[in-house]
């Protein structure tokens, strides 16, 4: 067995550590029985690097679909292209007002405890407006991740890669040709230069990036094709749309479209900050989605309160490492 699963499986015994085992456990049962898992991933994950632990997991087989903020979409983009140029930020607890408008003076846009430069972001930018501008032409309406698998797919863009390409979990994704779910696109650096180029001209068509209602209809079909194959779990990191749009794919198809034959999600698991009592529902304890039909009192479930960009790289290395 792995050092890291080894260490897991003695030390964490209690409170969210053994939460965390439980969790990992479960998931490895559920890929071994021949399941299937999605990701729902929100936060800042990508600036945070989990695509150095989650690219293994995509590459392995343990992750079969994601649906992801576009800020997350992007980010793993920009950290392929221009990493190295990120300036980090380690006590960013002490920085004052007058500190973080140097930042932006600077060109320099704080994610906690580093800054993404303006740069990177236009750097960005000009790589996917010809896509932009071409599907435009040719009348063709795209998904967000279809346009950066469109680049990545782009032998030239290798030329730029500025971290082990090993690392990005979109060009894991891409490699693997896994469906992608980005609900809210607009919310993002690109959703937001998009709209400026439809404002502008740039762009003809709004609908040449698909919008989220696009999204649920494929995230429907997907669904529906994808558990008759076999049972899918979830496994999501925060909260907001990221979580809540794609697990309400199974009562968007049981009660809106009448088909109570759809499978209901068969494992779910959470890692989250957020507190119960607050209403919000990156908050809410898995019990909750039972009375939404998403889940039933038999699915194995987990909440994990922690931070995730320690939990995530330690269930994926004890997914990984375990074996029976």
């Amino acid at each position: 067995m792995p050092a890291v699963a080894a260490f897991i499986q003695h030390h964490f015994r209690h409170f969210n550590a053994g939460e965390l085992v439980r969790a990992a456990d479960a998931y490895r049962t559920h890929i071994e029985r021949g399941g299937g898992i999605m990701l729902a991933m929100a936060g800042a994950m990508s600036t945070a690097r989990l695509g150095i632990s989650l690219a293994g997991m995509i590459r392995a087989g343990r992750i079969h679909a994601i649906c992801c903020t576009g800020a997350n979409l992007e980010e793993d983009l920009f950290n392929l292209i221009a990493q190295p140029s990120y300036l980090p930020v380690p006590g960013y607890r002490e920085l004052s007002r007058a500190d973080e408008l140097a930042l932006l003076h600077q060109h320099q846009h704080r994610v906690t405890d580093v800054c993404i430069p303006l740069d990177v972001m236009q750097r960005a930018e000009r790589l996917v407006v010809d896509i932009w501008k071409d599907a435009d032409a040719r009348g063709e309406r795209l998904f967000p991740h279809e346009v950066m698998y469109r680049l990545l797919r782009d032998d030239r863009l290798r030329e730029l890669y500025q971290v082990d390409p090993a690392e990005s979990w979109l060009l894991a994704a891409c490699d693997e040709n896994l469906p992608i779910f980005v609900p809210g696109w607009e919310d993002s650096t690109l959703g937001n230069a998009y709209a400026a180029h439809c404002i502008k001209g740039t762009i003809g068509n709004v609908g040449t990036i698909k919008t989220g209602i696009d999204v649920m209809i494929a995230l429907v079909a997907w669904y529906r094709a994808a558990s008759k194959e076999r049972p899918f779990g979830f496994f999501q990191i925060g909260g907001g749309i990221a979580g809540d749009f794609p697990i309400c794919v199974v009562p968007t198809i049981r009660e809106d479209l009448g088909d109570p034959s759809v499978p209901v999600w068969a494992y779910f698991c959470q890692i989250s900050d957020s507190t119960t009592s607050y209403g919000s529902y990156s908050g809410a304890v898995p019990a909750e989605k039972i009375s939404w039909g998403k889940i039933t009192p038999d699915t194995p479930a987990f909440v994990i309160e922690s931070d995730a960009t320690i939990v995530a790289p330690l269930i994926f290395a004890y997914v990984l490492g375990v074996r029976s």
